[in-house]
């Protein structure tokens, strides 16, 4: 039955997710969380929900057209339930923000596959990359990933290195010009301190730290049984995965930098989570078998919510 309907891109599988995480994200910052706003500031949140609505189509749209998974709607259905698990990140807007831009560098970054107009697509990446740094100092960490990148897929091609700092260069100019019109001119330097943020209590916790435990235990064994079974599938698809598993090592370096009471970045690491999760469900060839660790995918997430709020 789940199989049956996400197991294809469809209508009304999008409709399914974005009617339950509109009404989930206000249920988790009126009820579960407790919040109260005026109308200007529910304006506000609106953005904030649009942006994150969006999200799920670009994670579809990355996914489909760089297969690296199946046509089907399994990694936004896990995104979506990834959000269930941690529904924290819901209240932390730079989280929302910065991981849509990175999903847009991510798009350029892996598109490179194709060996086509390779200087443009990372001179893209790049600017996505600094423009998520404004939302998170540390996200500037994904500039590595840029020059993984490169060396993947044409590291001879001596002005494929330079094009990311013509592209930092370039977001430092506008970033300049920008703040010099709103009488600004010291925004960048007291962003980028580069502190930081770590709250013991956060990480002590023992709730955050066995949800967060288990959450990298299960990508980790998704994703290593997910690249054993590719086995025959191609050096371009294997190359992609390399690269969703560098991205989810800075989004946890990321995250172990910046969290804290306040902040939720693990949000950035979902992406990656969800190729890992949906290569493992999708190599699974019995259909019983499939049906049932479905099941418990979409279950645990509730598990999981009901005993945050009880």
């Amino acid at each position: 039955m789940i199989s049956t309907i996400f197991g294809k891109t469809k209508p009304i599988n999008y409709i399914i997710l974005l009617v339950f995480l509109f009404g989930f994200y206000w249920f988790v910052h009126l009820v579960m969380f407790q919040r109260t706003y005026v109308l200007e500031q529910l304006l506000g949140h609106l953005v904030i929900l649009g942006c994150l609505m969006f999200s799920i189509f670009l994670v579809n749209f990355i996914t489909r057209r760089n297969k690296i998974t199946g046509s089907n709607s399994l990694s936004i259905l896990f995104y979506t339930l990834l959000i269930v698990v941690f529904p924290e990140v819901l209240l932390d807007s730079n989280a929302i923000f910065c991981s849509f831009f990175i999903l847009l560098a991510v798009r350029r970054l892996l598109s490179l596959r194709s060996l086509k107009n390779i200087k443009l697509k990372i001179f893209d990446a790049t600017l996505w990359i600094m423009v998520s740094s404004l939302f998170y100092d540390w996200a500037i960490m994904y500039l590595l990933l840029v020059f993984v990148a490169i060396y993947f897929y044409q590291p001879k091609n001596i002005r494929n290195w330079i094009v990311p700092f013509v592209a930092i260069f370039t977001m430092f100019i506008i970033m300049m010009a920008t703040l010099a019109l709103i009488n600004n001119p010291y925004y960048l330097l007291d962003h980028y301190n580069f502190k930081l943020d770590i709250s013991s209590d956060y990480f002590t916790d023992i709730g955050v730290g066995s949800y967060l435990f288990f959450y990298i235990l299960i990508v980790f064994l998704s994703g290593f049984i997910g690249y054993i079974k590719l086995g025959n599938v191609g050096l371009g698809k294997l190359v992609s995965m390399r690269l969703v598993l560098y991205l989810f090592l800075i989004g946890l370096a990321v995250y172990f930098l910046k969290s804290s009471s306040d902040n939720h970045p693990i949000l950035i690491t979902f992406f990656p989570a969800v190729v890992f999760t949906a290569s493992y469900v999708e190599s699974i060839k019995r259909d019983r078998i499939k049906e049932l660790v479905l099941l418990a995918i979409i279950m645990l997430p509730f598990i999981v919510l009901l005993t945050r709020i009880f």
